[in-house]
């Protein structure tokens, strides 16, 4: 196995898995294109994309790249799941602020609130966040209700039933208020933040049925990946799509479905802007907390997990495996390094993106104006596979091995 990963990729079959995102899978091929050509013309090598030439999935683009002098192709798909998280999403907002209720007090009684808090601060505040955000609208909906309808019965002393007419004022300034927040929450991502966050409370940190049937079907097609004439399969997770790709891969290992011998293609997984404690830091997150463990110490597979501290939606340099209280003694996996924003980004960038949270989030697939090891181009399309890429890297220094989960049971 280290022998065929030490050799050189000329065909590579990459398979994307999003987070919590409900936008057509094309923002992702028109992302590649788009950064790929910055990163290419500041490294100094060419990437070209073209339609996809392989297999029958829903979405993907096939890359040509010269790196070094060295040639490399990729057919890149991206493993859908927004039609779910859509679905999730399509919640009054009377229930919106139900599903606040719920999250809330599913975090706070179950004590995983206190745990994560330990780690990172920045994805707390980011989890609290919605909560803080549509309280506030609501305060300010209903303040913005009663004042009118004082006002309305201040201009009206002597109007029969004026209590009701003050509160179907009331009430109705309230609603129109709260429809304007939702309307616009693409300024605010109150209530996108609340239903990713509800839809792992809802279900304690387990999968929800439709889900583990997604999550399968995305299986049996890395399965049929790796029976192909492929030099490397590489799975990418982003944010949430993390801990889908860590279950994915420990369900393909743990039922040797991923072929052996010398002839099949190396296997890589790369974890990007990981938010795993927020899953299995809850109760019934047994099966994740169990395929952690499990993945840990597979020697069939090279993990690479890249966070930045700049990142505040992230929980940055965290070992998702040591932190959720799972890691064995002969753990190999992940390596934890750092995309190391304020040094691989320009002054001039950093200063313009540093607030953007939810584009800092994604930088991980974007190019770096001063680019360290990390550049995901490379690794997606590059002629070295991921782990002769990393061969002899060490972790980061600042890397996070605290255990500050109350919930360790492993189904």
């Amino acid at each position: 196995m280290q022998d065929q990963q030490a050799n050189r990729v000329r065909r590579r079959r990459v398979f994307y898995i999003p987070g919590y995102d409900p936008i057509h899978p094309r923002r992702y091929r028109e992302l590649y294109r788009k950064e790929g050509a910055e990163q290419a013309q500041i490294s100094g090598y060419e990437i070209a994309l073209a339609p996809k030439k392989s297999g029958s999935g829903p979405y993907g683009w096939h890359v040509r790249s010269v790196q070094d002098g060295t040639e490399a192709e990729a057919d890149i798909e991206v493993l859908v799941w927004s039609d779910i998280v859509r679905a999730s999403m399509g919640k009054s907002i009377a229930a919106t602020y139900g599903q606040l209720v719920r999250t809330a007090a599913t975090y706070i009684v179950s004590g995983a609130l206190f745990g994560l808090m330990r780690l990172r601060k920045g994805p707390v505040i980011a989890a609290l966040y919605p909560i803080v955000a549509l309280s506030v609208q609501a305060l300010l909906g209903l303040g913005l209700g009663w004042g009118l309808a004082a006002l309305l019965l201040a201009l009206l002393p002597d109007f029969p039933l004026d209590w009701v007419l003050g509160l179907a004022v009331g009430l109705g300034v309230m609603t129109g208020a709260l429809r304007w927040f939702r309307r616009h929450d693409n300024r605010f991502f109150a209530y996108y933040l609340m239903h990713d966050y509800a839809f792992t409370a809802r279900w304690g940190g387990a999968n929800p049925p439709e889900l583990e049937a997604r999550m399968a079907s995305f299986a049996a097609r890395i399965e049929a990946a790796m029976a192909e004439d492929w030099d490397e399969v590489l799975i990418v997770g982003h944010s949430s799509g993390a801990h889908l790709a860590v279950s994915i891969l420990a369900d393909l290992l743990r039922e040797e479905r991923i072929g052996t011998g010398p002839s099949r293609p190396a296997l890589s997984f790369l974890s990007l802007g990981q938010v795993v404690p927020m899953v299995s830091y809850l109760p019934r997150a047994t099966r994740l907390r169990a395929d952690l463990a499990y993945l840990s110490t597979a020697r069939a597979l090279f993990w690479l997990d890249v966070t930045a501290p700049g990142d505040g939606c992230a929980f940055a340099l965290c070992d998702p495996v040591a932190v959720s209280g799972v890691a064995p003694a002969d753990q190999i996996h992940p390596l934890v390094i750092s995309a190391a924003f304020t040094q691989t980004l320009s002054p001039e960038r950093w200063k313009a993106l540093r607030w953007r949270f939810f584009r800092l989030h994604f930088q991980y697939l974007c190019a770096f104006d001063k680019v360290g090891d990390y550049d995901y181009f490379r690794i997606t399309a590059g002629s070295l596979s991921l782990a002769s890429r990393f061969a002899g890297r060490a972790p980061s220094k600042s890397r996070i091995t605290t255990q500050a989960n109350r919930h360790t049971g492993i189904a």
